[in-house]
């Protein structure tokens, strides 16, 4: 990393140390594991945001990104990669890929990462920037993202970066036995959830909600479901 960024890096770092230590009666996570912590120092986030938005690159804040789009606030792409809990033997499912910086930080953590985009020009922008930065264990597909990627399933988990009304059930299914799914539960423009719903080995799913947050909406058709 260039040292240019090195003290933006750390102050990031320390904000999101911070936010762990401000949310954890509500997470049970008092602080960043190592793992992610090196992750977020490596992966240059001021290559995942416009321009004109490079200074406030590494701020503890989410930032537009184009397309009525966004990405995240660096403590809510660290808590919910963490809940994911991602091992190096683990493939992954993204629904939402945006500007490609969660991608890129799983990248660092999992064996494979497959993330989903349903604009265009996002995910056309999202592909050629990570595979000019380097991350070549991820592939983007062009799709609405509330039906998965049958194609590749099933996956060790999956991680939803824009909210939904509800739980997708093609999701759920996709997961492997002990797998987890994170996302935001709520409506558009009302209380959302941040919420882990953890698959059993015989295919009970367990729900727990961790705290508040505000994700801009899953978009895509929603009505009869594909099967998946």
């Amino acid at each position: 990393m260039p040292d240019a960024h090195a003290g933006r890096i750390s102050r990031m770092l320390r904000d999101i140390d911070m936010e762990y230590s401000l949310t954890s009666g509500f997470t049970g996570r008092e602080s960043m594991p190592k793992r992610i912590r090196e992750s977020f120092a490596q992966v240059p986030r001021h290559e995942f945001v416009p321009p004109d938005l490079r200074a406030a690159a590494y701020d503890n804040h989410p930032l537009p990104i184009g397309q009525g789009q966004t990405i995240s606030q660096p403590f809510i792409v660290a808590l919910m990669t963490d809940l994911l809990n991602p091992e190096s033997n683990h493939r992954i499912l993204e629904v939402g890929c945006g500007c490609g910086y969660q991608a890129a930080i799983l990248s660092t953590l999992v064996k494979e990462v497959y993330s989903i985009e349903i604009i265009e020009p996002l995910a056309v922008t999202a592909r050629e920037r990570l595979r000019r930065l380097g991350y070549g264990n991820v592939t983007v597909g062009e799709m609405d993202g509330y039906y998965g990627w049958l194609e590749h399933a099933p996956f060790d988990g999956i991680i939803v970066t824009a909210a939904a009304v509800s739980v997708p059930q093609p999701l759920v299914r996709q997961l492997k036995p002990g797998g987890r799914l994170v996302l935001p539960v709520g409506p558009p423009a009302g209380f959302q959830q941040l919420v882990t719903v953890t698959k059993g080995e015989g295919g009970t799913v367990h729900t727990e909600v961790i705290l508040g947050v505000a994700f801009v909406p899953l978009t895509g058709f929603h009505g009869e479901e594909p099967v998946g």
